[in-house]
């Protein structure tokens, strides 16, 4: 398993606990599955999923109604995702 699969996976987890808290705003959860999804889909490489997904994240993490943990955890998934490398 390559540093860029566990990164992935680390990530899956994170986001499917924000899907099942129902303390997160619909559309959130919404989104977390939809990233999930992404991340998950192995017909892509990791760096494109990445990228996708941040730029998601990205968007969510402005969103007004969510709540400050989720937030925190949105910027560690994100974090977590930009250190997968391009080349890998």
């Amino acid at each position: 398993m390559s540093n860029a699969d566990t990164v992935i996976k680390q990530c899956v987890d994170v986001l499917s606990r924000i899907k099942d808290d129902d303390t997160v705003p619909r559309n959130i959860r919404r989104s977390a599955d939809n990233v999930k999804n992404i991340l998950l889909n192995t017909s892509e490489t990791p760096a494109v999923r990445a990228a996708s997904s941040i730029s998601i994240l990205d968007e969510i993490s402005n969103d007004p109604n969510i709540p400050l943990h989720t937030r925190t955890l949105i910027w560690n998934i994100a974090s977590q995702l930009e250190t997968i490398s391009v080349e890998g």
